[in-house]
C-alpha cells in the first residue's frame, strides 16, 4: 500500500468510524444492557464515550477543524450569526414538521424519568451533552466534510467546501434526513448545514448551527415531555 493510499484510507476511517460507532450502539445497546443487567438508558453514556474516544484518537486527521477561515462574507462575525440563526430556524422547523407523512411513526423516545415520573437529572445532562456537543462534531465530520465532498470526488480532502456541487449537497441532505425519524425536517437541516459549509468553507459553522438546534430541541423536549424527539 502506497503512503498516499494509506493516508486516504485513514482520512476516510477518521470520519466514518465515530459515526459508525454511534449507529452500531443504536442497534446493540438494548442487548448489551440486558446482558450486563443495567438500565438501557445508561448505555447512551457508553455510546457517547466511545464516539468521543474515536474522535480523540483521530483528532490530528481533522484538518478541516484547524483551517483558517477563507475570506468571504461569512468569514467573520456574520458567519457565526448565520450559524446561530440557521440553528434556531432548523429547530423550529424540526418540531413543526413532526407529523405524518413528514415523519416516521414516533416511538417512545429516550425518557429520563424515574418510577414516580420525576426527571433523572444526570440522564438529562448526559443526553443533552451528547446531542449538543458530541453529535454535531461527529455528524458534521461525517456528513458534510466527508460524504458531501466524497460525492464529488473520492479524493474528498482535495474538494474545497465552496466548490461542492448542489447535486452532492442535495443527495447528502436526503441521506442525512432519512437517518432521523423526522425525515423531512432532517432534509431541511441537511440543506441548511450543507449550505453553511458551502457558503463559508468553514466546518465549524455547521457544527455550531447543528449544536444549537440540538440544544434547543433538548431543552424543549425536557420542558414539554415530548420524548419522541429523543
Amino acid at each position: 500500500m502506497s503512503p498516499t493510499t494509506a493516508a486516504s484510507r485513514r482520512a476516510v476511517l477518521a470520519r466514518v468510524i465515530p459515526f459508525a460507532l454511534y449507529i452500531v450502539f443504536l442497534v446493540i445497546s438494548a442487548p448489551l444492557a440486558e446482558l450486563a443487567g443495567v438500565d438501557v438508558r445508561w448505555m447512551y453514556a457508553v455510546q457517547i464515550a466511545c464516539v468521543i474516544a474515536a474522535l480523540l484518537y483521530f483528532q490530528r486527521d481533522y484538518v478541516e477543524l484547524r483551517e483558517a477561515p477563507p475570506p468571504g462574507p461569512l468569514s467573520g462575525a456574520a458567519g457565526w450569526v448565520a450559524a446561530l440563526v440557521s440553528g434556531a430556524l432548523v429547530w423550529a422547523i424540526w418540531i413543526w414538521l413532526d407529523f405524518s407523512p413528514f415523519a416516521f411513526a414516533p416511538g417512545k423516545g429516550y425518557q429520563p424519568l424515574d418510577e414516580a415520573g420525576a426527571l433523572i437529572l444526570p440522564m438529562v445532562v448526559m443526553r443533552i451533552f451528547g446531542a449538543a456537543v458530541v453529535v454535531p462534531v461527529m455528524e458534521e465530520l461525517f456528513w458534510r466534510s466527508f460524504v458531501q465532498r466524497w460525492l464529488d470526488s473520492p479524493n474528498f480532502l482535495a474538494v474545497a467546501a465552496r466548490s461542492v456541487t448542489l447535486r452532492s449537497m442535495l443527495f447528502c441532505s436526503i441521506a442525512f434526513g432519512f437517518e432521523h425519524g423526522q425525515w423531512a425536517a432532517g432534509i431541511v437541516a441537511g440543506l441548511a448545514y450543507g449550505q453553511l459549509y458551502r457558503a463559508s468553507g468553514r466546518l465549524w459553522l455547521p457544527i455550531v448551527s447543528h449544536a444549537l438546534t440540538n440544544l434547543l430541541l433538548g431543552l424543549w423536549v425536557v420542558h414539554t415531555a415530548q420524548w419522541q424527539f429523543w
